[in-house]
């Protein structure tokens, strides 16, 4: 069995390039799309339920597939996982600009979530084995975590001069330039591995509950807003999760070859740190979902307009990821910078909650954007660190795969009770005789409240669960698991 532990690549920082480069695609995406929905639905004929389903097929293949996606890069090698991820987005994202129909659109958005899971799952694992030396581990991790946050609000602007200047089809060409870019720069850039290798037992049982469990789960989740959270598809499919997640561990304590061995749920810091991470993920995607609706439904600015109003959160992000949260880390610890950034997007969300009808953008929007920028950007980067600070380098894959899986659930389950409780809470009052206008304003402000609580809560987690430790020069290095 050969390690799967990579060469020190001669051009680090290409290397980098290339892998940004990868979640910068999937990360536009995720934005992109939404706001060219209104036009492919008045071009391909989508009823409004089945126009959630070019969002839900990407997710549901994305999310699902990541922890399988993240452990066969372990086995198989990360390189080729992840280049073979970017190809199939790549020609997914062609199938989906050229769809002549709504079913070939929802087909080639669940293949594209499939290229994406494949990428994405193996990313981080590839800048933590790649990157040795503290101080440059630690500035990668930061050139992730911007593009990992910056790239939505971005994805609003693109999104919209796209769909203006030519047409939704090229909210999805302008994947295949990038992609092609990709896979060229990554065999060139990217070092290849050997990965641990299949052996002679491979865990297929194990990899079909995994994947078929995430995959129902995420399936009930994205039913919620169409039948609620106590509707029998919603319960049905929940408990079909389940069943799944149970039999899946009672496999896994069996086999001799698991395809995500259980040792990795007892690395303390791994299931911590993600969980902090899932409630600031909460407000974060509650933020770009909701914000963008105020922005549109309520306050009338075009799909260009809110790209804008989101800048001060990217730019905020974009000046700490060029070392100043790595520099406060190193001098205050991760624990300390986190649990500050957490208290700062929870004052912007709470910020947020108090905008109205007629709120000028500034002050009010423009601070809130930038107190949850400030926020997420000084809390993703050490959070990502103790994810895997304790992870061993074999299973860095698998670590990054639950790190990612970790996200898209919290994001997924945030929106979906966030915005049930502000579409419950706004008919309420339209029921009762209020106009329109305010009783959206009202629903809005109730989810932004609990998205606040929420990541306040995350704040006060991680200050019981994440200890702090003693700062020196290299505890970064440490912290991201260099050897």
């Amino acid at each position: 069995m050969t390690s799967s532990t990579s060469p020190t690549p001669s051009r680090p920082w290409a290397m980098l390039f290339v892998v940004c480069l990868a979640q910068l695609m999937i990360v536009l995406d995720a934005t992109i799309v939404n706001v060219a929905l209104p036009t492919i639905q008045d071009d391909l004929g989508f009823s409004d339920s089945g126009l959630t389903w070019v969002v839900n097929a990407f997710l549901v293949s994305f999310g699902s597939l990541l922890l399988l996606a993240g452990r066969l890069g372990d086995l198989a090698g990360r390189r080729a996982i992840f280049l073979g991820g970017v190809t199939v987005f790549t020609v997914a994202s062609v199938l989906c600009g050229l769809a002549p129909s709504g079913g070939v659109l929802v087909a080639a958005r669940f293949l594209q979530g499939i290229g994406a899971a494949a990428q994405a799952s193996v990313i981080l694992a590839i800048i933590v084995t790649n990157f040795s030396a503290g101080a440059e581990q630690a500035r990668a991790m930061s050139a992730y975590v911007f593009v990992s946050v910056a790239g939505g609000s971005l994805g609003l602007l693109a999104g919209g001069l796209l769909t203006e200047a030519l047409s939704w089809h090229w909210v999805f060409f302008i994947n295949v330039p990038i992609g092609i870019a990709t896979v060229l720069l990554g065999r060139r850039f990217v070092p290849a591995d050997h990965g641990l290798g299949f052996g002679h037992h491979v865990d297929w049982t194990g990899a079909a509950l995994v994947t078929s469990s995430l995959m129902v789960g995420i399936y009930a989740i994205v039913q919620v807003s169409t039948h609620g959270w106590l509707s029998e598809p919603v319960l049905v499919l929940g408990a079909v999760s389940v069943a799944l997640m149970t039999a899946f561990v009672s496999v896994e304590r069996r086999v001799a070859a698991p395809i995500m061995p259980l040792r990795i749920l007892s690395v303390p810091g791994l299931v911590r740190a993600n969980t902090v991470r899932a409630l600031l993920v909460t407000g974060m995607y509650s933020t770009f979902f909701l914000g963008t609706l105020y922005l549109e439904r309520v306050r009338g600015l075009s799909a260009i307009e809110t790209g804008a109003a989101f800048l001060p959160w990217t730019l905020t992000v974009a000046v700490l990821s060029r070392g100043v949260t790595t520099r406060t880390v190193a001098r205050f610890g991760p624990q300390r910078v986190l649990v500050a950034g957490m208290a700062s997007a929870s004052a912007g969300l709470l910020l947020f909650s108090t905008a109205g009808e007629q709120t000028a953008f500034f002050p009010t929007i423009f601070f809130a954007c930038f107190a949850i920028g400030l926020g997420i950007g000084s809390a993703f980067q050490p959070l990502l660190s103790l994810a895997m600070a304790e992870v061993p380098r074999e299973d860095a894959g698998l670590g990054s795969g639950l790190a990612n899986v970790s996200q898209q659930l919290a994001g997924a389950f945030g929106v979906a009770v966030l915005s049930t409780l502000a579409d419950n809470h706004t008919k309420g009052l339209v029921e009762t005789g209020h106009a329109t206008a305010p009783a959206l304003v009202s629903g809005y402000h109730l989810a932004f409240l609990v998205a606040a609580a929420i990541t306040a809560g995350g704040a006060v987690l991680a200050t019981a669960l994440l200890r702090p430790r003693p700062v020196v020069r290299n505890d970064i290095a440490r912290s991201l698991g260099t050897a």
